[in-house]
């Protein structure tokens, strides 16, 4: 799943409207910011294996710190921790918690089953909607276009950044969904952690139009 945990991110702006867009984008995606660091330092491992999904080419093998069970709890309390070490709101950092474990559950239902429960190997589990290209879809744009709508009616614009990055970051997430989805498999693993580490430019965009947008909730409150 790439563009559901956005969605997440988006929609989590309503229930926590003091929090920037930037650090939901972090918190929804923080499994998937670690998982290409720890793939170029060699403690976890993807195959390229075209037909193992319908959807994906990728063999994820073993990544038990990013993406086991355990993994995804404990760095949804650190985040969650650092959080609050920071801002010292109690509220917003149990959303961190929920808004990272999130990409956990949703990779359940989307991957085949690859997902580790501890961080030793044993149990896998996975619900396989990537074997379906058309179901894998349906769900993920429909995810993303709710919650891309909940954080549009949760913000206004103070300027034109605000509507125009606003809709830019939201239309090319969609089309690196597209090209990832339907251009061909990478070249090696190597040029997969690059692409991973590139989502950093989604984070930086998602600060940046936040800081050009309102929550209509806090006004309300206020």
């Amino acid at each position: 799943m790439f563009i559901g945990h956005f969605a997440v991110a988006y929609a989590a702006k309503r229930v926590a409207p003091n929090v920037s867009l930037g650090t939901l984008f972090i918190s929804a995606q923080l499994l998937d910011l670690l998982w290409p660091l720890f793939l170029l330092l060699g403690i976890e491992h993807v195959r390229i294996a075209p037909g193992i999904t319908a959807f994906t080419p990728l063999d994820f093998y073993d990544y038990p710190y990013t993406h086991s069970l355990v993994g995804a709890f404990f760095w949804a309390i650190l985040a969650a921790a650092l959080y609050y070490r920071v801002r010292r709101e109690i509220k917003p950092a149990l959303v961190v918690v929920v808004v990272v474990f999130s990409h956990w559950l949703l990779d359940l239902a989307t991957h085949r089953p690859d997902l580790p429960i501890g961080l030793g190997g044993g149990m896998l589990v996975g619900w396989g909607l990537w074997n379906s290209i058309p179901a894998t879809m349906i769900v993920e744009i429909t995810l993303f276009a709710a919650g891309v709508r909940i954080y549009q009616k949760s913000t206004r614009a103070r300027d034109r950044i605000g509507i125009y990055g606003f809709w830019s970051l939201a239309v090319f997430l969609v089309i690196v969904y597209f090209a990832n989805a339907f251009g061909p498999p990478p070249p090696n693993v190597e040029m997969i952690a690059v692409a991973g580490n590139a989502t950093w430019l989604f984070v930086v965009w998602a600060y940046w139009i936040d800081r050009h947008r309102v929550s209509i909730l806090s006004q309300q409150e206020a």
